[in-house]
């Protein structure tokens, strides 16, 4: 599956709506034409950035423990993302087009095993009035 539905929110709106509007500029950007493919490639890497900083800084915000873990994961999401965009600017549209169609399954994949455990202690913090 590789689109956002109601089923796969964690009950954080900020974040929810974060990781739906990622999902709707990934459906969006594999529809564009390669006139169009370039440009819009990198402002979802920038979107992806400042998501992840986003998060990086709700979890320092809570002295997250499992952050060092967490921001690795972004790292290495960030890395390939930077491969791919540096093959399309070069003009090879196949590597940032692969890299699209793997980045939702990536994450997918991210959400259920690292930001359901950011949620719960979000939530858990929010609890505890912290």
């Amino acid at each position: 599956m590789d689109t956002w539905n109601e089923e796969m929110a964690l009950g954080l709106p900020a974040i929810d709506e974060a990781h739906a509007a990622l999902f709707s500029a990934i459906a969006h950007l594999a529809q564009l034409d390669d006139q169009q493919f370039g440009t819009a490639f990198r402002d979802l890497i920038a979107a992806v950035e400042r998501d992840f900083r986003e998060e990086e800084d709700l979890m320092e915000g809570i002295g997250f423990p499992a952050l060092p873990n967490h921001r690795e994961q972004h790292a290495r999401m960030l890395c390939s993302l930077h491969h791919a965009w540096a093959a399309v600017d070069e003009g090879d549209l196949a590597q940032g087009r692969h890299a699209l169609a793997l980045l939702p399954q990536w994450l997918l994949f991210h959400q259920a095993t690292m930001d359901v455990a950011l949620a719960a202690a979000l939530e858990l913090t929010q609890q505890h009035g912290h």
